[in-house]
């Protein structure tokens, strides 16, 4: 789980109902209505902007904010060079039965092993590091949607509560009330992309980064171990794919 992801989510939510509840009673910022019209209204708009099937997987995608697993690099580096010293002493049939944990070194290193191409296998590997981006840039793209609908939902909210506060005017006593309901969906509006779906895309777009920078580096491992490169000069080319900052926390 992604604690940061968690507990600034907890806090800043947490942030805002805690000042609500030291001046107010929390139940008057609580309208079903407005509720309805900002979440049925930026969910039931998204739906026009992606296919069903991609709105649906965007909630998968946006699991990875809150439950992502950020392998170190310099593990997968150190897997790397262990791999290509055995691969070049007793040839790609003895990484056969190697414990390998990350599971798209593993099908890279299953590729070799079959004997296939070095062409196929980068191709194919290539291919599958596409798709993950294809996958992640669309939830990117929904909840980035979402990120800009909510505000206008809650808006056109807060319009409608207006003009059903503007029919009734001859009621002077509940004018204060209706007020504030109608403006109780801008605020929903504000929350929703303000404290969850913009900081979602930007935690999305960071766990990207890192997943493809460990698929290219992989990518590069399998292909230099079928070249049968020499495990220094891997591990050399390997780190050029991390940052000078963590390469000296290695060395330390």
């Amino acid at each position: 789980m992604d604690v940061a992801s968690l507990i600034g989510f907890l806090l800043g939510v947490g942030i805002i109902v805690a000042a609500i509840s030291t001046s107010s009673d929390i139940m008057l910022f609580v309208d079903l209505p407005s509720i309805l019209i900002v979440i049925g209204g930026t969910f039931g708009t998204s739906l026009m902007r992606i296919p069903i099937t991609d709105f649906f997987r965007s909630f998968h995608v946006v699991a990875k904010a809150f439950f992502n697993k950020k392998e170190n690099p310099l593990d997968l580096i150190e897997d790397a060079v262990r791999l290509s010293n055995i691969a070049r002493k007793n040839g790609l049939l003895a990484l056969e039965d190697e414990e390998i944990s990350n599971a798209f070194l593993k099908k890279g290193i299953n590729l070799c092993v079959d004997g296939h191409d070095p062409v196929f296998v980068r191709k194919m590997l290539a291919q599958e590091i596409n798709q993950m981006i294809a996958r992640n840039e669309v939830g990117q793209y929904m909840w980035k949607g979402v990120a800009d609908l909510a505000p206008a939902m809650g808006m056109i909210g807060t319009l409608i509560g207006l003009v059903q506060m503007l029919a009734n005017m001859s009621d002077p006593s509940s004018i204060g009330p209706a007020m504030a309901v109608a403006l109780l969906t801008t605020l929903y509006g504000a929350m929703i992309a303000n404290c969850f779906a913009l900081p979602i895309v930007d935690k999305l777009s960071t766990v990207l980064l890192y997943e493809r920078t460990n698929m290219e580096l992989i990518l590069e491992t399998i292909n230099s171990i079928q070249e049968g490169m020499n495990p220094k000069i891997l591990e050399a080319l390997l780190m050029s794919y991390i940052s000078d900052k963590d390469r000296k926390k290695d060395g330390e």
